[in-house]
């Protein structure tokens, strides 16, 4: 039983480096330009991109709020690359059980 717990430790680190590995897009296309965050798929936003002419001619409260909506749109691809990988590797896990889940 303690070999599986290490064994489940493990994989759940090589989970979090293969996804430290894995990078989303959120972009928000805007009057002439686009808003794009890259994250990783653990969630850690790496970059901002904001198109120069977009930006020139933006407001304060219009920046924010499309910001808020590309980081939220990278973070849910973030989640659901995160949600596939664990799945996967509890399938893989769990797999052992004589196909009873």
């Amino acid at each position: 039983m303690f070999d599986k717990l290490i064994a489940a430790r493990q994989k759940a680190e090589e989970i979090k480096k293969r996804l430290d590995n894995i990078t989303v897009v959120g972009e928000v296309e805007v009057e002439g330009g686009i808003i794009k965050v890259t994250a990783t798929a653990n969630k850690e936003v790496t970059a901002v991109d904001i198109d120069h002419v977009f930006l020139a001619n933006a407001d304060k409260e219009e920046l924010e709020e499309l910001l808020a909506v590309a980081i939220n749109h990278a973070i849910r691809q973030a989640d659901n690359i995160s949600q596939t990988e664990m799945q996967g590797a509890a399938k893989d896990m769990l797999g052992g059980l004589g196909g009873l889940l």
